[in-house]
């Protein structure tokens, strides 16, 4: 027999959940259905370095970090900004501390506590939860689903896609329901790693540096400009400052490193022109600029031999050309871009070529660097399809 719900909301991380939350806040029977034996995977992974729920900065400052999709996530974001989400895990029994950079965290450090707090809340609500059972599509109205026992069938008066991008496909997000939605006529844009790591063909004289960070830099690729940190891995450079321009790197745009972004040009160039003696130039670079050997490694790297005049040497100290091989697989991102069309989508996140189907979260074409503003993006759109489908279940019916 066919189990019945007001709304169906497929998928159990951030955005899922959320959806869940305000629809049965507004007095719907909601379940949730996760194909992964738990929920919340990638937000627990997330949380195993410090969960970053948000940045805590003026609205203008926040939603400029999502790039082209800022006018579209906009309202959905100005109704659950950063404030927004500091209250919403107080009240789930969070404490919360920011950072000297304005990212906010559970005093904790971690997401197991913020999500049992949260699955209890939503127990209290009446949300049911189904695990291990994937989503395969439709047949007529109905939703059906891949179980240990069998295909299940729900109906649903609205349903809420929140499934994620295409990336740790081993936590669930690994983008097999493109094929379902463009079967509707549903417009996707392709799939491109967002939040990853660059690859880079090291010398063998980069070998000591492996795990090494690059602090104190500043990097530029097109428009977009970090001064977050990085690392040096066996594999190329990783970290919060890479991934914050890995968008303008996909594009094509050149990447270059400011090892001293706190120094002008003409600065380093006169320090680099003081006597150098019989030190080494790498002595002499740690003397003059405090150059670390991390940074000293790079620029031996991607721009030797260097040139002996201290103007040229300082071009390339504030405007070091990185050479690379591209970004790392999709697989291995943090998150994607790419995904439902803002054009395939209703204000409220409806599909145009679904009627009562909402979609949110990473699944949606959008993209944000980590810092805390890719899981707010999340909890925003999942908070607005969620309120959006809930008014389309209160709509009443059309006449016939």
């Amino acid at each position: 027999m066919a189990m019945e719900y007001d709304a169906v909301v497929i998928g159990a991380g951030p955005a899922g959940l959320m959806a869940a939350d305000q629809l049965a806040r507004a007095g719907h029977s909601v379940v949730v259905v996760e194909a992964k034996p738990s929920v919340g995977r990638k937000l627990l992974m997330a949380g195993k370095s410090g969960l970053n729920l948000t940045r805590d900065e003026p609205f203008d400052q926040l939603i400029a970090n999502y790039g082209k999709a800022a006018d579209w996530l906009a309202p959905m974001v100005r109704q659950f900004d950063a404030q927004a989400v500091q209250d919403w895990a107080r009240g789930l029994g969070s404490e919360l501390f920011t950072g000297s950079t304005g990212r906010v965290f559970p005093k904790v450090m971690k997401a197991s506590p913020l999500l049992r707090a949260w699955l209890a809340a939503l127990g209290d609500l009446g949300v049911q939860r189904r695990t291990g059972w994937s989503w395969r599509g439709w047949d007529g109205a109905d939703l059906l689903f891949d179980t240990a026992e069998g295909t299940q069938v729900i109906p649903a008066a609205v349903t809420v896609l929140a499934l994620g991008g295409a990336s740790w496909a081993r936590l669930g997000s690994d983008g097999m329901w493109a094929p379902v939605l463009a079967d509707q006529g549903v417009a996707l844009a392709p799939f491109k790693p967002a939040n990853v790591g660059l690859l880079v063909d090291w010398s063998d004289h980069m070998v000591p540096q492996f795990g090494a960070p690059l602090k104190g830099i500043a990097l530029q690729a097109g428009d977009l400009f970090s001064r977050g940190e990085a690392v040096i891995s066996k594999r190329g450079l990783e970290g919060g400052g890479i991934y914050a321009i890995c968008a303008a790197v996909r594009g094509g745009a050149p990447l270059t490193l400011d090892l001293l972004p706190d120094l002008s040009g003409d600065e380093v160039t006169r320090r680099l022109s003081r006597p150098r003696g019989k030190a080494s130039l790498s002595n002499h670079l740690r003397k003059v600029l405090k150059l670390d050997p991390a940074r000293i490694a790079m620029l031996q790297e991607f721009a030797r031999p260097l040139p002996p005049q201290p103007a040229d040497l300082a071009r390339l100290i504030k405007a070091l050309p990185v050479k690379h091989a591209g970004l790392r697989p999709i697989d291995e991102a943090i998150s994607t871009a790419g995904g439902v069309t803002r054009g395939a989508l209703d204000e409220g996140l409806m599909l145009k070529q679904r009627p009562g189907v909402f979609c949110a979260g990473e699944m949606l074409d959008w993209e944000a660097p980590t810092g805390g503003y890719l899981l707010t993006g999340c909890l925003a759109t999942g908070r607005w399809a969620g309120r959006a489908a809930a008014q389309y279940l209160s709509k009443p019916p059309s006449p016939v």
